[in-house]
């Protein structure tokens, strides 16, 4: 029997933010009817860049597994700024999936990104930017978030055309935004109704 589609949130949070972010973009695939959101998340790393997690989390998401990345139907990819570039953690897995990319196990598969920082001019395009990196050379179909998304307009802090994103603050205290939980949740709809459509065409 086949399994389900579903779009694959893989993110990495140190303090919570992205995570919220990740669940709102969970909330918008699951909008779309036929596709189920799957939340994973990545193990903390050491300075000699080796996983330093136990092999189940003792809350939140658990791991992401190559098989997870492979047998999704679409991809949204979340990390914290860091100088300008996503979290080394994710980063770490995203080095481990070179059998994927030799197999073109993700080609034609669509893609978008996210992202928080504390500060309002934290880096945050320039960490989607680098996010998207690595998914083309996968051959994934980036989509970002079109401008007929009103919150693009409004927003007097996170969201861009790239990609949802958020400001925390210098105290990490900021919820979501109203303009920033809108965009998430637009974002994970449209790449689940991306994927819906390329998983249709794919079986016809």
């Amino acid at each position: 029997m086949a399994e389900a589609p579903y779009v694959l949130v893989l993110y990495y949070s140190r303090r919570g933010k992205t995570e919220a972010m990740a669940r709102q973009v969970a909330r918008g695939i699951e909008q779309h009817s036929g596709m189920s959101a799957r939340l994973r998340t990545v193990p903390e790393i050491s300075p000699d860049t080796e996983a330093t997690a136990p092999s189940i989390p003792d809350s939140g998401a658990v791991y992401c597994s190559i098989d997870d990345l492979k047998h999704c139907s679409g991809l949204v990819l979340g990390s914290p700024t860091r100088f300008g570039n996503m979290a080394a953690p994710l980063k770490y897995f995203l080095d481990t999936t070179s059998n994927l990319w030799l197999t073109g196990a993700l080609i034609d598969k669509p893609a978008g990104v996210f992202t928080s920082s504390s500060s309002l001019h934290g880096g945050q395009e320039a960490t989607l930017l680098t996010m998207l990196m690595p998914l083309l050379h996968h051959g994934m179909v980036f989509a970002g978030i079109p401008y007929s998304e009103a919150g693009l307009l409004s927003t007097e802090s996170g969201g861009t055309p790239y990609g949802s994103s958020h400001w925390s603050g210098s105290d990490n205290d900021k919820a979501l935004s109203k303009a920033e939980t809108e965009l998430c949740q637009a974002q994970g709809h449209r790449i689940a109704r991306l994927a819906s459509r390329l998983n249709t065409e794919d079986n016809t």
